[in-house]
């Protein structure tokens, strides 16, 4: 602890753009006729952006290979995503060109004529800086021959800003050889001109200084740009030229850009309802297990240091649902707790003359394997979001999986630490209702004092269920799925504006605009969402002066731009990750218990991904990747409850209920387990409202998921998972009708070592 508290105070952890603000950018490299866009293209792509980025003067950014193909771009504090984009992705084609003489726009049957003359030196026709059509000779320099280029001012002359270009020693030579030919015509000639052409387009066509002799050019190797330019054009301008050429295109598949008052708002929201939620956790398990729950309370927040720590160890980077994964973990931390508190209060129950430490070292014990196979299945999950997620929602991945560890050190460890050290004590030995596991509960002692049957019929729990899994399920197919632009591609903006706009009237502005298309939601009061499948930067422009109009002043608080192929991939990883979620589920448990419970398990979380995914549909809310990040959660979670039940009732069968009827033996597993079961829903419910109501928007539906992905597993681990456990145990058996009769032994099992001794 003592390390991990001068890690936390010492180390501050790295935030992500959605919580300090700033944009997001990920290129792919695209192969050409000559070079193939393989990892050693893309590590060049890397290092020429670099320089680009350096020279734009970011604080703290961030570029990373990922992939053989892909570059990740963070610029911490860039709220123009547009200039960031168009800096990053030219690909910088500097080459010089004589000019042949002027030409009619290429749209013309004589302007064709004159952009394709006879002859091999024939080269492109494009405007000049005041939109004059220029026929241009092949290029006879490129960016290879550039050795450098700086922005200066001229002070003494008085001709503002301009460009100076170093060429290379050939370089050198090939300007001299066009300076020298263009100053063998006449002043005003336009073929006294040297087009500097930067990415197909002319950025500077100046005449050659009537000082220069024909034929004998501009020598020296080194000349100027000079025009209009202001500080912040001659800048960019140099920094493209001496930002060198990217060996392949790029093109932008995604791009995000969070506006700072955003992710200050996140970070607050999501504080309090980390601070609202553990409050009301801690005093939740102080009320039902006293000392117990004080010294819980204390682990938790000893979890909380040490989850911190370790991300700042790590240098992972907190992301928005990695800040809602860190206060989810919390909810995990507590089920340790129960669990263990639990099994405590039975072995109290049974022992003659129990001491408290000598009941909680057996419920730790007792509980380890359970709470084991627990955080395992979530660890899954975990890995599965870090590897197949993208963006924000795996950094909930990694911060998921650090926090289940932690919650493991705070229960097993801390808490064992503090609670068989407060046991021991007099003072508590002589009070043991203190402890608050000197009893088994009043919920445990209700059921097992009517001791209900529950598992009589299970075929009618399978029915029930059957009825909820069609009615949640049909909003699949009668509302449909509203995926978010990570599946299918698009643009996505949102704006805060000084006053209210209807979401109507927006919508035909915009299609009056040229968007009819355009999907807009309102949100509260000044917010709006604009969402489309395709919006260039320029036209995102439009949309956002059209959006002023309405609302008066209008910022831009969040942009998201994902490429279409890009969402293909995602849904397909979506996919996979579900499917691999599952398999990977029924392995373990299979493994750990046995094929029966394992199938049983996974019957159950198909059973909850249908109901989540209708409810989802049902209410029109987003299939995202918030949404996939909650989905594999819930799988991990609510998977918890049935490895927990099946722990208990292996352990019955290897015990001396062994000739019990398996129903009625799972029905008793179901009444020891049910307080715990509870108790922890209630501690992730408190966790997940506080998410709910206090965090942001996004997390909203996120926090919502997980209520109704704990509910639906509570539920289904008991009402489902058992019923089909007991079917297939039955079909396997060959004991359904001896149950049906009403006999005391549905199977054959070997009798007891107890029952087998005689006295003689």
């Amino acid at each position: 602890m003592a390390g991990a508290v001068a890690i936390a105070l010492t180390m501050p952890i790295r935030l992500g753009l959605d919580l300090r603000g700033g944009t997001q950018i990920v290129l792919e490299t695209k192969s050409t006729a000559t070079t193939e866009a393989d990892r050693e293209a893309t590590d060049r792509t890397v290092e020429v952006l670099r320089g680009r980025i350096d020279a734009l003067g970011v604080a703290e950014p961030s570029i990373v290979r990922s992939g053989d193909n892909r570059v990740v771009v963070e610029l911490p504090g860039v709220q123009d995503p547009k200039k960031a984009a168009d800096v990053l992705g030219r690909t910088a084609q500097l080459t010089v060109h004589s000019v042949l003489g002027p030409a009619e726009a290429p749209g013309n049957s004589a302007g064709n004529d004159a952009g394709n003359p006879s002859g091999t030196d024939a080269g492109p026709v494009l405007p000049d800086e005041s939109g004059q059509f220029l026929r241009l000779k092949a290029a006879t320099l490129t960016g290879q021959d550039v050795k450098g280029a700086d922005a200066r001012f001229d002070q003494q002359g008085g001709a503002g800003w301009h460009v100076t270009v170093d060429f290379e020693d050939a370089g050198s030579d090939r300007w001299a050889e066009v300076t020298g030919e263009a100053a063998c015509h006449p002043a005003g000639d336009p073929q006294r001109r040297v087009a500097i052409v930067l990415d197909n387009k002319i950025i500077s066509s100046p005449q050659v200084d009537p000082s220069v002799a024909c034929g004998a050019g501009i020598a020296g190797g080194s000349t100027q740009i000079t025009g209009s330019f202001d500080d912040a054009e001659a800048r960019e301008l140099a920094l493209l030229i001496k930002g060198g050429a990217l060996p392949v295109p790029v093109e932008t598949i995604e791009q995000r850009t969070i506006g700072a008052t955003l992710g200050d708002e996140a970070i607050s929201a999501g504080a309090w309802a980390a601070v609202i939620g553990t409050a009301l956790t801690g005093l939740f398990i102080i009320v039902v297990y006293r000392l117990m729950g004080v010294l819980a309370t204390v682990a938790l927040l000893c979890y909380g240091v040490i989850s911190y720590a370790a991300l700042a160890a790590i240098g992972a980077t907190l992301t928005l649902p990695g800040l809602a994964g860190f206060v989810l973990a919390i909810g995990m931390a507590v089920d340790a707790n129960v669990l263990v508190f639990e099994r405590a209060r039975e072995e109290q129950a049974a022992r003659t003359r129990p001491s408290t430490r000598s009941s909680l070292t057996a419920g730790f014990r007792s509980a380890f394997s359970a709470i084991a196979d627990s955080n395992i299945t979530t660890l899954i999950a975990a890995a599965l979001l870090f590897f197949l997620a993208s963006g924000p929602v795996k950094g909930f991945g990694v911060t998921l999986g650090i926090g289940v560890l932690a919650s493991m050190v705070s229960a097993l460890v801390i808490t064992r630490v503090l609670a068989e050290s407060a046991a021991s004590r007099p003072s508590v030995f002589r009070r043991p209702h203190l402890t608050g596991i000197s009893t088994t509960g009043p919920v445990r002692d209700a059921l097992l004092r009517r001791d209900p049957f529950l598992m009589r019929r299970p075929r009618r729990w399978l029915a029930a269920c059957a009825v909820v899994l069609v009615a949640a399920g049909s909003g699949i197919l009668v509302r449909g799925l509203d995926f978010g632009i990570e599946f299918t591609g698009g643009r996505l903006i949102e704006y805060s504006t000084a006053a209210q706009v209807d979401a109507d009237r927006a919508r035909d502005t915009l299609a009056d605009a040229g968007f009819p298309r355009a999907v807009v939601q309102s949100s509260g009061a000044g917010d709006l969402t604009v969402r489309t499948e395709k919006l260039t930067n320029a036209e995102a422009e439009t949309v956002t002066k059209a959006i002023a109009e309405l609302g008066g002043e209008t910022e831009k608080v969040r942009d998201e731009l994902i490429g279409p192929s890009l969402g293909a991939e995602l849904r397909k990883d979506a996919l996979i990750a579900l499917g691999l979620a599952l398999a990977a589920q029924l392995t373990y448990l299979a493994v750990r218990f046995r094929l029966l419970f394992g199938t049983a398990a996974v019957g159950a979380l198909a059973h909850d991904v249908v109901i989540l995914v209708g409810v989802f549909a049902w209410l029109g809310k987003p299939i995202d990747g918030v949404f996939l990040a909650a989905l594999l959660t819930v799988i991990g979670y609510s998977v918890n409850d049935s490895v927990v039940l099946f722990d208990r009732i292996r352990e019955l069968l290897a015990g001396k209920d062994r000739k019990t009827p398996f129903a009625r033996l799972t029905n008793q597993a179901i009444l020891q387990t049910l307080p715990r079961t509870v108790n922890t829903g209630m501690g992730a419910v408190l966790i997940l409202a506080s998410l709910a109501f206090l965090a942001d928007d996004s997390l909203t539906d996120f926090a919502l998921a997980l209520l109704i992905g704990v509910g639906v597993g509570t539920y289904s681990s008991v009402f489902t998972a058992s019923p089909l456990a007991i079917e297939m145990y039955d079909r396997g058996s060959g004991s359904r009708p001896a149950r049906r009769k009403g006999r005391t032994t549905e199977s054959k099992v070997p009798a007891s070592r107890t029952e087998r001794q005689e006295v003689s």
